[in-house]
């Protein structure tokens, strides 16, 4: 019979290890050997050592996922008395099919080791109980069972590992008493088929991975077939090299089309220099960067009567040329932009009998309503700025108009020109 079930348990086990294709091998065979200890019935006067050297375990594993899996395992043995108790000499057997939880991989025991395991396991079988001394040696007693132990696990390489097993056994109508001396005497409460029999084992073996992948499914991380630590490492520096701002003007350097800006130049969204006026100074050396004029003016066009100078910046700020700009759901002006709003206060100081409004937008997304006050945020913060500069209060004003759906919202670029603070000259 042992014979019988151990070459049907091999054989299963190298039948479906030969087709199991997967990322991690599933099949694994087990074989332990150890101490067992009979706790529940013995008769008065016998007594089984505390470790007594008498158990063999043999298994087959198969692993649904990384997780979760199912093993037949036979166990048979012997239980015999402690020195100078009574004698006896009972064999077993025992045939369970258990389902196993990898607690190893379920708890990521991988943030602490990569080598140390557990597993939990759990089933229920047949067996059978022959005591071959005292009165009941001719008595063969066949029972079920029910198994539940721990298996911690070390890993040696990856087609072997190192285990250790402690598992209690509950036998179920089990008649006489380990030590075959007694019956266990049925009565009204408690007859025949209870749980009766409690015995216990503890061994220590080794478990064979079988299959061509690299690793079984007890030490399967999926995470590593994304990245190691080295090409992890690879992309952040990676990305840090993007995020480099070699010339400070506040763009990155991947979308930076003017890598090398001079110090204290205002540039727009893609790192190049600006020259709002177009007249071929840039605003960084500009004294009237949006009014048009000869170099040898600083930028600035000949002055000839105030009021043309006044028409000409009204002209160029409701017209939508002077804005500062907001990051997505922001309410503080991005670096490039936010000097703009210097050139007004600059220009009202010039000009005092100009009264400005001051107008927020936001792009398309996001709720309509939360939008508004996005957008009154931002005109607000214009407003404080020119007040803190020196402008009379009493000559601004500022509201929030909502989204700006003059753009393309499927565009970035477009929802970047929506997220924005004008003037009105009035």
């Amino acid at each position: 019979m042992k014979k019988l079930i151990l070459s049907t348990l091999m054989a299963g086990a190298l039948a479906f290890s030969a087709n199991a294709q997967s990322e991690f091998d599933k099949w694994s065979l087990e074989v332990n050997g150890g101490f067992n200890k009979p706790m529940a019935p013995l008769t008065p006067g016998y007594l089984s050592p505390t470790l007594n050297l008498g158990h063999v375990d043999l298994g087959a594993r198969y692993m649904f996922n990384e997780k979760f899996g199912l093993k037949l395992d036979y166990g048979f043995g012997s239980f015999k008395e402690a020195d100078g108790e009574a004698p006896f000499n009972t064999k077993y057997y025992r045939l369970d099919l258990q389902g196993v939880a990898n607690i190893g991989r379920i708890m990521n025991f991988e943030s602490f080791s990569r080598s140390f395991g557990l597993l939990l396991h759990g089933g229920a079988g047949i067996g059978n109980v022959n005591p071959e001394e005292n009165l009941y040696n001719d008595f063969t007693d066949d029972v079920y069972n029910f198994i539940f132990g721990v298996t911690p696990q070390i890993k040696l390489s990856n087609n072997i590992a190192l285990v250790g097993d402690i598992s209690t056994i509950l036998n179920g109508r089990q008649t006489v008493s380990f030590d075959g001396a007694s019956v266990i005497r049925p009565s009204q409460d408690n007859g025949f088929y209870g749980a009766n029999g409690t015995w216990w084992t503890g061994t220590l073996g080794l478990q064979f991975y079988l299959g061509s992948s690299e690793q079984h499914a007890d030490w399967y991380i999926a995470a590593d077939k994304y990245a190691t630590k080295e090409e992890l490492a690879t992309q952040i520096n990676g990305i840090k090299d993007m995020l480099k701002d070699s010339d400070a003007d506040g763009v990155p350097d991947y979308l930076d089309k003017e890598p090398n800006t001079p110090v204290g130049a205002r540039v727009n969204s893609a790192g190049t220099t600006m020259d709002s006026d177009s007249d071929g100074t840039p605003d960084h050396l500009d004294k009237c960067p949006f009014l048009p004029g000869p170099s040898s003016t600083g930028g600035c066009p000949v002055v000839e009567q105030a009021k043309e100078e006044v028409d000409f910046f009204k002209k160029a700020i409701n017209d939508g040329y002077v804005n500062v700009y907001y990051a997505f759901d922001s309410a503080i002006p991005l670096g490039y932009s936010a000097s703009a709003s210097n050139y007004v206060s600059n220009f009202m100081k010039r000009n005092p009998g100009v009264k400005m409004e001051i107008k927020g937008y936001a792009d398309e997304l996001g709720p309509e309503d939360y939008n508004m006050k996005l957008s009154e945020s931002r005109a607000k913060a214009v407003y404080d700025l020119l007040i803190a500069s020196g402008v009379d209060a009493s000559r601004l004003s500022y509201k929030g108009y909502g989204e700006d759906t003059s753009v393309d919202k499927s565009s970035a670029d477009a929802r970047q020109l929506a997220r924005r603070a004008s003037f009105e000259v009035k």
